[in-house]
């Protein structure tokens, strides 16, 4: 009762912090007035008797990664309405209008009366949380009403606090899932020792959504007209500390590359101040896109949704994110072959440790760094063949996961 009442209370003062924010950070409103304003419609679907599959996640990026699920869920069971649950708005305000939900919500946060209500409303026949989440009160109450709930390309470190000594409460919510589909032996491991049995190694479905992105990117005719026959340096998701030394590398390597940034901050003065910093060779998307004279070398896109598309035109790919909290998406450039770089702080994820000892991603400290390894591969033909063929192995050995996923469900759930 005593971990109980500390788990809700934090739950309380985050969404207190949350409402407080709102009323001078954007995101922040963007999170409440959802949430306020969304209540009254699935509370609306309890009165509608149709079979759905709720699928949760975090933000865009879960999302992504759940997706070939939610595509093969659809395929298979096209009698279930799909309910799809954002808990942060930069999930939600990009996918709110989606084709692959039926309903797309704002996820009400936990408690012991909001998380029942919002469970009876939707009334799934199955459960999906994608990767991580783990609340104690839906857990409870998916338990109690014996629905199959799973985790989809979870992956566990011992260091979380499920597996420390006075992990005993946090280690409850995971007994409540029923299933289990991880990333990886270790996570497995981990589980087994918990004694948590219910587990399939099955990898991770983004491997599927970046092969899928592969076989069909966006045309971006455009960005076509303005790589023409020259080498490309595509540059995702970069922070201010990314572009500095992006900006710092560039100017240093001369011409005979041409440089497309698709940077995290697409706010107009941070992309102006980008622009000036490239000393005249830089051009926005959009400026390029309705005036294509010019002897542009770097483009800066202003817009989003074209990111996964762009690294088909890559020749090299530097990934943003590893100056700061963690590095962003580098799987959407390794289908593509291309040898990637990003920042230090790259240690807690799975595919950019791997990509490094097989010596088909580098991790680099500055700008002098990425000069270095970029002239090594440059200068050595055999060398940037070995390294693609690194990623290409790489994507194709660990596809598959959502098929896995769907061969589990079709032994299991009669629909």
């Amino acid at each position: 009762m005593f971990m109980w009442l500390i788990y809700f209370a934090g739950v309380l003062i985050y969404e207190a912090a949350v409402r407080v924010a709102s009323l001078f950070n954007d995101k922040a409103k963007l999170w409440v007035e959802g949430r306020n304003q969304q209540e009254e419609v699935w509370k609306a679907l309890k009165g509608i008797n149709e079979k759905r599959i709720l699928f949760h996640c975090a933000s865009l990026g879960e999302f992504e990664q759940g997706r070939p699920v939610i595509d093969a869920l659809r395929a298979e069971y096209p009698d279930h309405k799909i309910v799809l649950t954002f808990f942060s708005p930069s999930g939600f305000e990009v996918r709110k209008n989606t084709p692959l939900a039926d309903y797309v919500f704002y996820l009400p946060m936990d408690g012991p009366c909001m998380s029942l209500k919002f469970i009876k409303a939707i009334s799934p026949k199955m459960i999906f949380f994608v990767k991580y989440e783990f609340w104690y009160f839906y857990g409870k109450y998916i338990a109690k009403m014996k629905i199959p709930y799973y985790c989809v390309s979870a992956i566990f470190r011992s260091d979380q606090v499920f597996f420390k000594f006075y992990g005993g409460f946090f280690r409850k919510i995971l007994l409540r899932f029923t299933h289990f589909f991880v990333q990886d032996q270790n996570s497995l491991s981990l589980l087994y020792k918990m004694s948590i049995a219910n587990v399939t190694v099955a990898g991770d479905t983004r491997f599927d959504r970046v092969v899928a992105n592969a076989k069909h990117p966006l045309a971006l005719s455009e960005v076509k007209l303005f790589v023409g026959y020259s080498k490309v340096i595509v540059a995702g998701s970069t922070w201010k500390p990314d572009e500095e030394i992006l900006n710092e590398f560039y100017l240093s390597i001369g011409e005979g590359f041409k440089l497309i940034i698709a940077s995290h901050e697409i706010k107009q003065d941070n992309l102006l101040k980008l622009r000036d910093s490239f000393n005249g060779k830089a051009v926005l998307h959009s400026e390029w896109k309705s005036n294509t004279s010019g002897n542009y070398q770097v483009l800066l896109i202003d817009n989003v949704g074209m990111l996964s598309s762009l690294y088909q035109f890559a020749d090299y790919a530097y990934i943003g994110g590893g100056f700061g909290s963690g590095i962003h998406n580098i799987l959407e450039a390794t289908v593509f072959g291309v040898p990637v770089f990003f920042g230090p702080n790259f240690k807690r994820f799975k595919e950019a440790n791997d990509l490094i000892k097989l010596k088909g991603a580098f991790s680099i400290a500055n700008a002098t760094d990425l000069s270095q390894q970029f002239n090594l591969l440059e200068l050595d033909e055999s060398l940037y063949a070995k390294t693609k063929g690194f990623n290409e192995k790489y994507i194709h050995d660990n596809k598959g996961a959502t098929g896995l996923i769907m061969e589990y469900l079709r032994m299991n759930y009669e629909s």
